[in-house]
């Protein structure tokens, strides 16, 4: 029974990202406040479609610590699933992302429309330049910057190396930095088809000021709030222990 929910909502995911990156397309003149408006409505619909047809639903901790200004999102990435949620819990927020993804046809449109910061990872140099500079663009228009300081999805239960590029930009720019745990690989795991019920949980950590800070000492913060909260709500047994 499970195997065919995750396939009607698969089904539903994949027609509904035909839609919106054929939207995307007449909505490039328009400013980004309109296309972001627009665009986002496809998380919008997947997410509460999620808790309907695969009965998976998820919680957040710490909304109270979401600052009023544009910040860096430092979240932890293992599924599918936090790329779509982020855009429920946070405003207007753009991603740091491999170029690659902007090939996909039509979900690559959509996310073009949004105004990513698409990097080519093997030019690491002029990378961490690129994120520095839109980055900065990015945040002191009011657009929050989403990076997972660990690159790429990683397996529940276990662990990537943070890397700096996401302190980094918080440190040039001046702006805060807010750390994200959720433990969706568990239900929702990398490259995995079936969706688990239940609930994911989310928390969201008190804001960190780079202002007398080293990006060292930013991500140490970042990582320690992230890896300390993965084990306490972990629900895979012996993982963390």
């Amino acid at each position: 029974m499970q195997w065919i929910r995750s396939l009607i909502y698969f089904v539903f995911m994949v027609l509904t990202a035909i839609g919106f990156g054929l939207l995307s397309v007449v909505l490039w003149p328009l400013p980004f406040k309109w296309r972001y408006g627009v665009i986002s409505q496809w998380a919008r619909m997947n997410i509460p479609m999620l808790k309907v047809i695969c009965n998976l639903n998820y919680e957040v901790e710490g909304r109270e610590n979401i600052p009023e200004q544009a910040s860096v999102i430092l979240c932890k990435h293992q599924s599918t699933w936090e790329t779509m949620a982020l855009q429920c819990i946070f405003p207007p927020q753009i991603w740091v992302l491999k170029k690659e993804l902007l090939k996909i046809p039509f979900f690559g449109w959509g996310l073009a429309c949004l105004d990513p910061i698409a990097i080519n990872r093997k030019l690491k140099k002029k990378a961490m330049e690129q994120v520095m500079e839109q980055g900065q663009q990015r945040l002191d228009s009011g657009r929050w910057v989403v990076i997972f300081p660990e690159g790429t999805r990683i397996p529940a239960g276990k662990k990537g190396k943070y890397q700096l590029g996401g302190a980094r930009l918080a440190k040039h720019a001046g702006h805060l930095v807010v750390p994200v745990m959720h433990n969706a690989g568990e239900y929702w795991p990398k490259k995995g088809f079936l969706k688990t019920p239940g609930t994911i949980k989310v928390v969201i950590g008190k804001p960190i000021d780079p202002t007398n800070l080293t990006p060292d000492e930013i991500m140490r913060q970042t990582e320690e709030f992230i890896e300390s909260n993965m084990k306490k709500h972990s629900t895979l047994d012996g993982v963390y222990s």
